[in-house]
């Protein structure tokens, strides 16, 4: 057992602080008033502006698009896409075009034997209670160039001039699909040794700490969220499971037991890597995606005015021009376009056990601009209309998810999306488990007349695939694989 242990020994670290959910006798209301003081000691204005006074911004007649005066940071653009993917096969819309790879990094260090992670309290303009828990580095190319002529952000060069050895996680990850075009971003842990003194907005935290913040309304933010989703626990023995779990029995819980276990085991899955590989690959090759650029001005269903561009139905999301000013930020005052959504979104995973391992029902979903067509998301991912007014039976498993009985959640809060180009977008995240069997009478379970309710327990739809967090965990090491939705719920798995 022992031997196991030490094949995995980042991954046993991870883990081990994933338990750890007290450090320095720290508890949540602890950093939740550590955060509150972060909160009301920087003033933060946002005002919402017209784009003719954007300063170092405007409509560039050329390329068609708004964009900065250096032509870095990112632009709002136009794009004309076509798709046979689902039922409207064509349609523009204006979105985020920010092709450098920046840096979402997190700093760790051990105290005591336990891995803790340098958080910070960042504020962005569009967060909607300002501070939120940051990542130790959270900065595009052009920030930490400093093409802005701010301040170089805290802590850079220990990611820059990270040797192997210290890396601990390095994937490059996608970003919200239906905002931003073929985005990607360095998620990165880094291992530190020797004193590192925090700055005052800074606080080292557990895995576990962070995990049980999340709990919280708007509280860690969606780059954290993204990161902490692709840290590696191993895969282990059923021995060694077990041993893990009776680690629990302080605290049972038969959620948390079924999410180490899933996370852990690399056996028992209903379908194996390679099936869900060419499951994902016919997917890819039978559906296609059209990108084209069109001007920003004259998007087809789309109102561009000095004050914002919004869709003629005020469906979707509209670009507002802003003006911001932060205390403690490398620039202090600057102007900028943001998305601001029309309504708040849910997104959900579902999970049930079969043959006695939790599995979570995954949606391949197309979004306009991803990589390579589709990507894995929530059962339930709806961020770009009302769901509350969809019709029954229009997106599969949303009324199973808003009519699910209480004791059936496991895990059910607001969280924002990034602040920095999103402007108080939030949405709902649920983790449900439904039971392992269908109601014995179904015909009097009211549960039973929602539609897609039998699929849960039958032949899941062509584009849905039950996959383990084991599964889940292995496809993370990967670019383009989960898409961003999905990664945050997956941070809020707690053992």
């Amino acid at each position: 057992m022992s031997n196991h242990i030490q094949k995995n020994s980042v991954s046993s670290k991870f883990l081990k602080s994933a338990y750890a959910t007290i450090s320095n006798g720290m508890t949540d209301e602890d950093v939740l008033g550590w955060l509150k003081a972060q909160n009301e000691a920087v003033e933060v204005r946002v005002h919402h502006t017209s784009f003719s006074r954007l300063d170092k911004w405007g409509y560039d007649q050329q390329r068609q698009c708004i964009r900065h005066d250096t032509g870095r940071f990112f632009s709002i653009e136009g794009i004309h896409v076509r798709t046979n993917w689902g039922y409207k096969s064509e349609w523009e819309q204006p979105i985020i075009n920010q092709p450098e790879v920046g840096f979402l990094g997190c700093l760790v260090k051990e105290f005591d034997g336990i891995l803790h992670f340098l958080m910070q309290a960042k504020i962005e303009p569009g967060n909607l209670n300002k501070v939120q828990l940051s990542p130790t580095l959270q900065a595009t190319r052009s920030n930490f160039s400093r093409v802005h002529n701010g301040r170089t952000p805290a802590y850079l060069s220990f990611f820059q001039h990270a040797k192997p050895h210290q890396i601990l996680l390095d994937q490059l990850q996608s970003e919200q699909g239906a905002r931003f075009l073929k985005k990607r971003n360095r998620n990165i842990v880094v291992n530190v040794a020797g004193d590192i003194k925090p700055a005052p907005n800074f606080i080292w935290l557990t895995l576990g700490q962070i995990k049980s913040l999340m709990k919280y309304d708007h509280v860690v933010n969606m780059d954290t969220r993204t990161v902490i989703a692709g840290l590696p626990y191993g895969n282990y023995e059923k021995e060694v499971v077990s041993l893990f779990n009776h680690l629990n029995e302080g605290r049972p819980n038969t959620a948390r037991h079924d999410f180490l276990t899933s996370t852990l085991t690399g056996e028992g899955s209903l379908h194996s890597i390679d099936e869900i590989i060419s499951k994902i690959t016919h997917l890819k090759s039978q559906y296609e995606l059209e990108i084209t650029q069109a001007d920003l001005k004259s998007l087809d269903e789309w109102v561009y005015s000095d004050t914002e561009i919004y869709h003629r139905d005020r469906n979707f999301f509209r670009v507002i021009p802003v003006e911001v000013e932060i205390g403690n930020r490398e620039v202090r005052s600057w102007y900028q376009p943001m998305i601001q959504p029309a309504q708040e979104g849910l997104c959900a995973l579902v999970c049930r056990r079969i043959n006695g391992l939790l599995h979570v029902a995954m949606q391949l979903k197309m979004e306009c601009g991803n990589h390579d067509v589709v990507e894995l998301a929530p059962t339930v991912q709806t961020l770009t209309g009302n769901y509350k007014s969809s019709r029954p039976g229009g997106v599969p498993f949303l009324d199973y998810v808003l009519n699910v009985p209480k004791e059936q959640v496991v895990f059910d809060t607001m969280q924002s999306e990034e602040g920095g180009r999103f402007f108080e977008e939030q949405n709902r995240n649920m983790i449900i488990i439904v039971p392992d069997e269908p109601a014995q009478d179904a015909e009097q379970d009211s549960m039973a007349t929602l539609p897609y309710y039998e699929a849960l327990y039958g032949q899941l739809p062509e584009k849905f695939v039950w996959m383990t967090l084991n599964q889940l965990g292995m496809f993370l090491k990967f670019n383009n694989y989960l898409n961003i939705q999905a990664r945050s719920l997956i941070a809020a798995i707690s053992f």
